[in-house]
């Protein structure tokens, strides 16, 4: 099962929650805001998404 972590650029404030609690390193931050540079790695936890208080990240199932 594959999972897909996107994050809203423009709910985003750059807060690094998502980086720090992710426990597979899916975010990276780039240009002031999170990015999900290793989204194959995701393992459909949703800490990210949790942690995230913009409500900024979606995890979809592909």
């Amino acid at each position: 099962m594959a999972w897909n972590p996107m994050v809203d650029q423009d709910k985003c404030t750059g807060c690094e929650e998502c980086v720090d609690i992710c426990p597979v390193e899916v975010f990276e931050m780039v240009e002031g805001k999170s990015s999900p540079v290793n989204a194959e790695e995701c393992m459909g936890c949703e800490s990210c998404v949790e942690s995230c208080e913009e409500e900024a990240i979606t995890v979809e199932e592909d």
